[in-house]
């Protein structure tokens, strides 16, 4: 009689497992550190809203959001290592106009961006500025261009790397206004500054938050800014467009994961980023660094990213540049 209720006791527990309503293992995401890589250095502008946003989410989800530069090859290094990792939400990738641009920029990509990763969350746009060396004649956009024809190749520009939007800001103006200038890639603008600040390169289309903190800092002149209008945190700086209509160059921030990372997984990751860009806290700090807080549903995310893809496809067409 003893065995009998034994093992009726333990058919209960089996049947009380097998319709249990406990949530499957990803519900419980995250249960240890999420590792965020982005392609650019430290104290850049991707670094600098990384940060920001990590610590937040870190805070919100009660495990830690480790932000990883890996830097090189215009942010595909970190991509790279983003999309052949397991596909379980605990790598992230911070997306930008690099990850749009690079699908047609570089020949010989090992993966296909908008195929091998999965949209999670938008954090906001922005823009980026021209700022110049203080040692630099021009004053205004004018100026620029005309100082600019007048020296043909004379002229180096630095980006944060081949296919960032820094780099094709530049190469666009240059079709745009005719502008001969030397291309000089770095690894992240935070690792060029240095060199326009003594001159020994004359200019970057940065992205706003490291570009402002220059600026403000007395360090380089702004000259425009690559949105259609003017910034609303910078209004006092011209938009480009002003001076060379239908220029037009406006950024992205945002953070996907690879393909096959589950819907369960992302859905908790775009929840909290949405309620990050309804702090008000957080919305300041952003807007400090010079961006407007945009939140999306995965779906939205991954339609602009795909639209962006498709925008500098054509301008990478209509500069005629290529990275093999």
């Amino acid at each position: 009689m003893l065995r009998i209720l034994r093992n009726g006791v333990f058919g209960l527990v089996i049947l009380a497992s097998l319709f249990s309503t406990t949530p499957p293992a990803s519900a419980a995401y995250p249960d240890r550190p999420v590792h965020w890589l982005i392609g650019f250095s430290a104290g850049g502008p991707v670094d600098i809203v990384a940060r920001i946003m990590a610590q937040w989410l870190s805070d919100r989800l009660g495990q830690q959001f480790i932000v990883e530069n890996r830097t090189g090859s215009g942010g595909n290094i970190a991509a790279a290592a983003a999309i052949n990792a397991a596909p379980d939400g605990y790598t992230l990738l911070f997306v930008a106009p690099n990850n749009a641009i690079s699908t047609s920029l570089y020949k010989k990509l090992p993966f296909d961006f908008l195929r091998d990763t999965v949209p999670v969350a938008s954090i906001m746009q922005l823009t980026n500025m021209l700022v110049v060396s203080n040692a630099f004649p021009a004053k205004t956009v004018q100026e620029f261009v005309d100082y600019c024809k007048a020296n043909p190749g004379k002229i180096s520009f630095a980006s944060s790397g081949n296919g960032t939007s820094v780099h094709m800001s530049a190469e666009l103006f240059k079709v745009m206004t005719k502008c001969d200038m030397v291309h000089v890639p770095y690894r992240g603008s935070a690792i060029a500054f240095p060199d326009i600040i003594s001159n020994k390169v004359q200019l970057i289309f940065d992205n706003l938050p490291s570009a402002l903190e220059q600026a403000k800092g007395g360090n380089v002149r702004a000259l425009g800014v690559t949105s259609p209008q003017r910034w609303p945190s910078v209004p006092d700086v011209p938009a480009i467009a002003e001076t060379v209509p239908g220029f037009e160059a406006v950024g992205f921030y945002g953070i996907s994961a690879p393909k096959g990372t589950p819907p369960e997984v992302i859905e908790i990751l775009n929840k909290a980023v949405g309620e990050a860009l309804k702090d008000p806290k957080l919305v300041a700090r952003l807007a400090e660094t010079g961006g407007l807080a945009k939140p999306m549903t995965p779906a939205e995310f991954g339609k602009l990213v795909t639209d962006e893809t498709e925008k500098w496809r054509k301008v990478v067409e209509f500069a005629g540049v290529s990275v093999d």
